[in-house]
């Protein structure tokens, strides 16, 4: 969604953070070009005038921070206003101390709002809660049975009355409190179009149901009449939240940095796609992080934790630890990480990787996936376990019983050599050692756990705890090669031969 800002922002940022210097005329220029960035991204202008206004207030004494040079103090201002005007800290959600809790959803026809019900239904499962879905949108067609099938693929019952929104409200709430659910999840109707009969219907609902919590579904490709929608409905409902979908698409995510602005109210989760598990709190600090390149390493961790056997991933990493690894694990480890979904969506969590490879990592489909995973299937167990056992007429039955050619299984084994070499390397302690936390797999694993606990931590600080003075940059300078002289001024000459 935010592709082509953070792939602006980031060029700019790149050029800020390569300047020791940087005066009042380089400081307009960038903020112009972040200007241009946002309104082309759909930014509402006053939200656009009101981030600028932020970051040139934080950058108006360059050196009051010692540990960031200016570059990075711009970068830093701008990672903070872009935390603010998405909404600052995550919403917490809190439970009624006398059950159910009501969670009332409104807004538009076409934004997603049944699908959502059922989502969210999912995620208070997730937190051990018992929810019940309310079905009271009685003017569309086949609303109530969509969300009945909806729920029958998430356990969760539904409920429905046809009399009327209001009547199918309380007696919902009663079912709720007969069933000992705690918590009610009521899907209102929409309209294509705001007018009167929908805020008086929703506003009958909400007085009869009396909701701990009002959230207005909007759709991020909306732009920025998601945020003008939003507010005519908390002018009238008076929402706690925005529950934000179609965060997956390619919209240019004005909605998304308009909406806390403009409304006064954050956005509380948002959907990445259409499954049912595609849904989650929204995190305003780590969706700043991805619109400036800087990764998200703590949704990457969730996102494993949640979709990745565990059993697969301990016994994976305790054959890597004692130095194996066999074309089985290779196996095991795509079928993990196709799990977790696209690599591109997987490369743009990781902190470090450059538009290059995230662009390299969009270009495989799951077809290449798939014919990996033929080729592999159409080995033995023992030439999984020994691929240096497959000669030339292997390489050729495995070819043809995977569909594909002699061509792509060379390649395949010669990616999986250099593969195995590199595990071997990092279970030996070979993985560049991190400051702080060491090196080898151990430094790794130790990384994860304090990435784990830095939540909320801000930019500078989470680099100190790493023992960055900066961002990472590129590789190491090389090493004068064995056998040559290094004269006065740095150049390098071979030994005269006698």
């Amino acid at each position: 969604m935010f592709d082509k800002l953070s792939d602006r922002l980031e060029r700019i940022t790149d050029r800020l953070k390569s300047r020791g210097r940087i005066n009042e005329a380089d400081l307009n220029e960038a903020l112009a070009e972040i200007r241009s960035a946002l309104l082309e991204a759909d930014v509402e202008l006053g939200v656009t005038t009101t981030l600028l206004q932020g970051v040139r207030e934080q950058c108006a004494d360059l050196e009051r921070s010692k540990s960031l040079s200016p570059g990075q103090q711009v970068v830093k201002a701008v990672h903070e206003q872009l935390r603010a005007a998405l909404g600052g800290d995550s919403f917490k959600i809190s439970y009624a101390s006398r059950p159910p809790t009501v969670v009332l959803l409104a807004g538009l026809q076409g934004v997603g709002k049944t699908t959502t019900a059922a989502k969210l239904a999912r995620w208070f499962k997730e937190q051990g809660r018992n929810p019940l879905l309310v079905a009271v949108d009685l003017q569309r067609p086949a609303a109530v049975e969509q969300l009945r099938v909806l729920g029958e693929q998430i356990s969760v019952p539904v409920f429905s009355d046809p009399s009327s929104p209001t009547e199918a409200t309380r007696l919902g709430l009663e079912e709720a409190k007969r069933l000992g659910r705690d918590v009610v999840i009521i899907d209102t109707a929409g309209r294509l179009a705001i007018d009167e009969a929908l805020m008086d219907e929703v506003n009958a609902i909400s007085v009869t149901s009396k909701p701990d919590y009002s959230f207005l579904v909007v759709d991020a490709m909306s732009g920025q009449d998601a945020a003008h929608s939003a507010k005519l409905f908390h002018d009238r409902l008076n929402i706690d939240g925005v529950i934000m979908t179609k965060l997956d698409g390619d919209a240019r995510g004005g909605a998304a940095l308009s909406v806390k602005s403009v409304v006064g109210r954050p956005i509380v989760f948002g959907s990445t796609g259409e499954k049912l598990d595609e849904f989650d709190l929204f995190h305003p600090d780590r969706m700043a992080d991805r619109i400036l390149g800087m990764g998200d390493i703590l949704s990457l961790i969730e996102q494993a934790e949640r979709q990745m056997d565990s059993a697969v991933a301990e016994r994976s990493a305790a054959r890597l630890l004692s130095g194996e690894f066999t074309l089985d694990d290779f196996l095991a480890q795509l079928q993990q990480v196709r799990k977790m979904g696209s690599l591109g969506g997987l490369m743009r969590l990781m902190p470090g990787v450059t538009r290059e490879m995230r662009d390299a990592a969009n270009g495989i489909d799951d077809g290449q996936i798939n014919r990996v995973e033929a080729v592999v299937k159409s080995m033995t167990a023992g030439e999984r376990n020994d691929p240096n056992s497959i000669d030339g007429s292997r390489r050729t039955r495995i070819a043809k019983g995977s569909g594909t050619s002699v061509q792509e299984v060379n390649q395949l084994l010669k990616q999986f050599k250099e593969m195995q070499k590199m595990m071997k390397s990092m279970s030996s302690g070979g993985m560049p050692s991190i400051p702080g936390l060491g090196g080898g797999i151990g430094g790794a694993l130790r990384a994860r756990k304090a990435l784990a606990g830095a939540e909320g931590t801000d930019l500078a600080s989470l680099q100190e705890m790493m023992g960055q003075k900066s961002l990472p940059t590129a590789a190491q300078p090389r090493k004068t090669q064995p056998g040559k002289k290094k004269k006065k001024g740095g150049r390098v000459t071979p030994p005269k031969q006698r």
